[in-house]
């Protein structure tokens, strides 16, 4: 009834989630998160779904790698850890702010011509060492000013205007809104702002897995293999050296994974399985129980997964229980993981 072909833009209407995941303490279920889960195969079906994966939402920071294979296809002469970098959701460590002033050097631009908004570390233990050294918000420390700096370097590189690089109608926006129709294989039903001030486009959860699957399946070389490798190889540049998406991709051979904010999560491997969780309370404790148990849906081992079953629930500070995956998402039969 609700199923769209890929030349469709995905429709907007409230999703019908499903129940992925309910709160157990003590053996009783206190609370449920609902949301939308796509598993994609090796040849692109679907092979499981559950709630709505053709309703037009907002993928948030799960989309950059995207964005980014949409720059080196403008021209961004990046690889390694900095085009992860330009990739990331990054944690404000040194590291990730050091990355961000080389490539504004290497564009010859200043933090002054990013327009991201100003903030604080993502990271809560990075974030407090700046409360207590009285350091102020920073477009620097924002968590998607790597994405900018390459931007704004992708718009220096062709020329186009420097100022106005967020305006939907720039043509590094059009490039990017174009590399999205591409790989997502639909046109966004909306556009609207993300909070770092990009633009940021509605697209289906079934088009983001088909997006990421597309990039981990490219021919050597070419953009998407290059933003695939970078992240991969440096999964802490894309994150931080505490995140767990990081984590994900060390324990996964072969996975390029990305989050987003409001419980957004999609992750790839390279012969194209791909999964895609979006949680519809935006409970950040849910995204990764319920996407490691859409990978070990897809057929990943679940031994390799099992550092991802979710923090404890604490009652008088031990564990009582916790944040468990519905059934429908019990791993496939072992005949059918690779």
């Amino acid at each position: 009834m609700y199923s769209s072909s890929p030349a469709d833009a995905p429709l907007v209407r409230e999703p019908l989630h499903a129940p992925v995941a309910h709160l157990v303490r003590g053996g009783v279920v206190e609370g449920i998160h609902y949301g939308s889960v796509v598993v994609l195969d090796t040849d692109g079906r679907v092979r499981f779904q559950l709630g709505d994966i053709e309703a037009a939402f907002y993928p948030r920071s799960a989309v950059k790698p995207v964005q980014a294979v949409a720059m080196l296809r403008a021209g961004l002469p990046l690889d390694g850890e900095l085009l992860s970098l330009a990739a990331a959701s990054h944690s404000g460590e040194e590291r990730h702010l050091a990355g961000t002033r080389r490539i504004l050097e290497l564009a010859g631009l200043a933090e002054d011509d990013l327009r991201n908004v100003p903030d604080m570390p993502f990271d809560p233990v990075v974030r407090d060492a700046w409360v207590r050294e009285g350091r102020m918000p920073s477009r620097l420390a924002q968590n998607c000013s790597g994405k900018h700096a390459a931007m704004l370097w992708t718009a220096k590189l062709n020329g186009w205007s420097l100022d106005d690089y967020l305006d939907p109608a720039h043509p590094l926006q059009r490039t990017i809104a174009a590399t999205v129709e591409d790989l997502t294989g639909q046109p966004a039903a909306r556009v609207t702002v993300d909070g770092c001030g990009a633009p940021l486009f509605a697209i289906s959860l079934h088009g983001l897995a088909r997006a990421l699957a597309r990039i981990t399946t490219a021919a050597p070389g070419t953009p998407e293999a290059r933003v695939a490798d970078a992240m991969r190889e440096h999964a802490e540049m894309a994150s931080g050296s505490g995140r767990d998406v990081a984590a994900l991709m060390r324990a996964v051979p072969g996975l390029l994974a990305k989050d987003g904010f409001e419980g957004v999560q999609v992750a790839a491997l390279p012969d194209g399985r791909a999964v895609a969780v979006k949680i519809a309370d935006g409970a950040n404790r849910a995204r990764i129980p319920v996407a490691a148990a859409a990978l070990a849906r897809a057929g990943v081992d679940p031994a390799l997964l099992t550092e991802f079953a979710g923090e404890p629930l604490l009652g008088g500070g031990e564990p009582v229980g916790s944040v468990r995956p519905v059934r429908a998402l019990d791993p496939a039969p072992a005949a059918a993981r690779a």
